[in-house]
């Protein structure tokens, strides 16, 4: 693999973002809308609700959370539409450009737009209600890693979709994440859910991120097995959803991808 062909991919997607308004809205301005609406929503909770001091702290960090794994997966899908759209996407493979080089510079951008919007989440949720996730300390790597991953595996099964079906189901690259939300128990516990979903939410990676992260400001610590389970359970999908990639990609090129749109 060439790393300055990845280098220069990134930078790429880079350059885009910068210019792009749309994708400056994305990273900044609903982010700051969610955590307003959260946060007057837990302010009013912890206000009425006794006992309830912690619940700006488990909304507002639920939250972030979330947004962590919609943007490393939107990362993935949303640049692979921008080339579509473009009639772009022929012209990055008549380059040297390899298949596992584009899909490192995806997962690179990915973290970095993450890491972007949880910074920027972080600080206002800190300055408007005094809420710092960093109260997770260490926990907050494992955290912050897993939920990274879980957001590529589902951008790389959307990616696998809009290469094998072009761009008329492109709604799957804002929708389809949020399938999983009910699931991963964001902003309350696994055992809220009917028993058929609590059997769903089993499989679902990011559930066990949500419960740890609620059994830490509950009680300072949380059980390794969760970390562990959402670890293979991640470490499967990936591998599934990125051979489901590689084979869409083949069938694209079989096909030829300038009919691809």
């Amino acid at each position: 693999m060439n790393i300055r062909r990845t280098y220069g991919l990134v930078l790429r997607y880079l350059y885009l973002f910068k210019h792009s308004f749309d994708r400056l809205t994305d990273a900044f301005y609903w982010p700051t809308i969610d955590v307003i609406l959260w946060g007057l929503t837990s302010v009013y909770i912890t206000r009425n609700f006794s006992g309830k001091e912690n619940i700006a702290l488990v909304l507002l960090s639920g939250l972030i959370f979330w947004w962590v794994i919609w943007r490393s997966q939107y990362e993935i899908t949303v640049n692979i539409l921008e080339d579509l759209w473009d009639k772009n996407f022929i012209n990055v493979f008549v380059s040297p450009v390899k298949f596992r080089e584009w899909v490192s510079a995806l997962l690179t951008l990915g973290i970095i737009k993450s890491f972007l919007s949880l910074g920027f989440m972080s600080i206002v949720a800190f300055l408007l209600y005094k809420v710092n996730i960093f109260i997770f300390g260490f926990h907050l790597i494992p955290f912050v890693f897993l939920l990274i991953i879980s957001g590529w595996w589902v951008g790389f099964i959307v990616a696998g979709i809009i290469l094998r079906y072009g761009t008329r189901i492109q709604t799957l690259a804002w929708s389809m994440v949020a399938i999983f939300g009910p699931f991963s128990g964001i902003f309350f516990p696994i055992s809220a859910l009917p028993e058929w979903a609590q059997k769903v939410s089993m499989f679902v990676p990011m559930s066990y991120i949500f419960e740890g992260m609620r059994e830490v400001v509950k009680t300072g610590t949380i059980s390794t097995d969760k970390i562990i389970v959402s670890l293979l359970l991640n470490g499967l999908y990936i591998v599934l959803a990125l051979i489901f990639l590689k084979k869409s990609f083949n069938k694209r090129f079989e096909n030829g991808l300038i009919g691809l749109s």
